[in-house]
């Protein structure tokens, strides 16, 4: 069997894949859209570029970025978080997704593809994209902001909604239309996510003692056979092997050896998913976006509108304000790996042709309009806060000097004008004054983190340190009084 030519074409891929992603950072975009973008150029439906590469030749592969994405998403579910402060979360994410899937699903049923597809098309525009919220917070260092613990919850409540909308669209597309064959699998799929879900709460500290091996390659061999074992279970029981990736990547995160499985499965991830995407772009055909145009604009409005009503809707259950509201909308904009996940299951169970590459488009706009909102939160900020800030500080000067009585200072034009100038320097000087703080706490949280990841690496090469009667160590950044203390998770000691 001879491969060169196949191989040499995928190496040639990434290649043009590394050059793009350099090219992609330097503004700020993430990989996924990148990575449509190169499967887009040798798709067979784009024959005048002269690649030509068919999907069959890296389907497998592909497949194994999806399991691995949807395994990193189980491992990397905050179980202590959603526990321990399930109420909150399931409030304020609860509301966030509600929003945007009553109102996703009622457009995509406006769009007269069928109610299958409407689901499908709900479940793209209603859930954030982890991974790009994510690299937003870390690389926009909003980390340390007051409304990042509460985006935080919000992506665990999607987490959670991801797998319970997979179990659910796993049945729809099934086709099956007898009643109790469709009760019957729900029933199926929600008692595996159960199970599952219960094994993950209870459970570690026995699953821990199987990965308990020194060896890093058995150790990787180990964790990745679960998934892809766990993806073929779940596609036999007819709940997709996304969710058997995913409860197995839950049930690992509770083990004592979760750092260890994410130090060697995000590289992982990372080669395998970039396979996802531009598997998913060589399906793609330019010739086919013409058609929904006007359904993508409309999905990408609606998402827009959707999550600035939802972010601030959420902001003020959390005691936020405007500005935290709008940060909190345009880091959860952002749409990415679900909707390609979603869309794939469509094209497989053969409903509607045009959802693919209604998902495409509609992935490349959002991933490239998410990250350029996120960046200018605070210019979107001043040009919706800061005339209403504005225009109340003018209202209090001039009752103050209406107090002060009519005959103290003339009136007229030149009063007016004075008023203004005094309300906007006083504005002006609150927003350096805010600009002052934050810029201190990004240097102090900056400062924290890297000693925090110097102990870490200390930590590892030397073993752990004796203890020390020495006093703690308080941290200069304020962390939010009603967060409940987590506990401490026991670690891999070789790690």
């Amino acid at each position: 069997m001879h491969l060169g030519g196949e191989l040499l074409t995928i190496g040639g891929l990434f290649i043009i894949a590394y050059v793009l992603g350099r090219l992609g950072k330097t503004i700020g975009l993430p990989a996924i859209p990148i990575y449509m973008v190169v499967g887009l150029i040798a798709s067979p439906h784009t024959p005048w570029i002269g690649l030509n590469v068919e999907s069959h030749t890296i389907e497998l592969i592909a497949t194994f970025g999806l399991i691995l994405l949807l395994f990193n998403l189980g491992l990397e579910f905050d179980q202590e978080e959603f526990y321990g402060n399930a109420g909150k979360l399931l409030v304020s994410g609860g509301t966030y997704v509600a929003i945007n899937m009553g109102i996703g699903f009622a457009f995509g049923f406006s769009l007269g593809w069928g109610t299958r597809e409407a689901l499908i098309i709900a479940g793209m525009t209603a859930t954030s994209s982890s991974a790009i919220v994510t690299k937003l917070l870390i690389e926009l260092r909003r980390l340390a902001n007051d409304e990042t613990p509460m985006i935080l919850g919000v992506t665990v409540i999607e987490d959670v909604f991801i797998a319970i909308n997979l179990a659910i669209v796993s049945v729809v597309l099934s086709g099956n239309t007898n009643l109790w064959a469709v009760v019957g699998k729900l029933a199926l799929a929600f008692g595996f996510l159960v199970v599952m879900f219960t094994l993950a709460r209870f459970a570690g500290k026995w699953v821990s003692k199987i990965f308990a091996t020194r060896d890093d390659e058995l150790f990787t061999v180990l964790f990745f056979g679960l998934a892809v074992m766990f993806g073929g279970i779940g596609d036999l029981l007819g709940v997709t092997d996304a969710i058997g990736a995913f409860v197995i990547g839950l049930l690992c995160g509770a083990t004592r050896y979760r750092d260890r499985i994410e130090q060697l499965a995000l590289p992982m991830r990372d080669v395998f998913a970039a396979f996802f995407f531009v598997n998913f772009g060589l399906g793609l055909d330019l010739s086919t976006f013409g058609e929904v145009l006007w359904p993508v604009l409309g999905a990408i409005g609606m998402t827009v509108v959707l999550n600035a009503v939802a972010g601030q809707i959420v902001a003020r259950m959390n005691g936020f304000d405007v500005q935290q509201g709008i940060n909190t909308a345009v880091i959860l904009v952002n749409r990415g790996e679900f909707a390609l996940i979603l869309a794939t299951l469509s094209a497989a169970a053969g409903l509607e042709a045009r959802i693919t590459a209604f998902a495409g488009l509609y992935v490349l706009v959002m991933a490239v309009l998410g990250p350029l909102l996120a960046v200018n939160s605070d210019r979107i900020g001043r040009l919706v806060v800061r005339p209403a800030r504005v225009a109340r500080l003018r209202q209090r000067l001039r009752a103050r000097l209406g107090r002060r009585g009519a005959g103290a200072v003339p009136a007229g034009p030149a009063l007016d004008e004075a008023i203004d100038t005094a309300a906007e320097a006083a504005v002006a000087d609150q927003d350096a004054a805010a600009a002052a703080r934050r810029a201190e706490r990004d240097r102090q949280f900056a400062e924290e983190f890297a000693l925090v990841e110097a102990a870490g690496r200390e930590e590892r090469e030397n073993g752990s340190p004796e203890p020390t009667t020495s006093e703690p160590v308080t941290s200069p950044v304020d962390v939010p009084a009603e967060r409940p203390k987590r506990p401490v998770r026991q670690r891999d000691p070789e790690y």
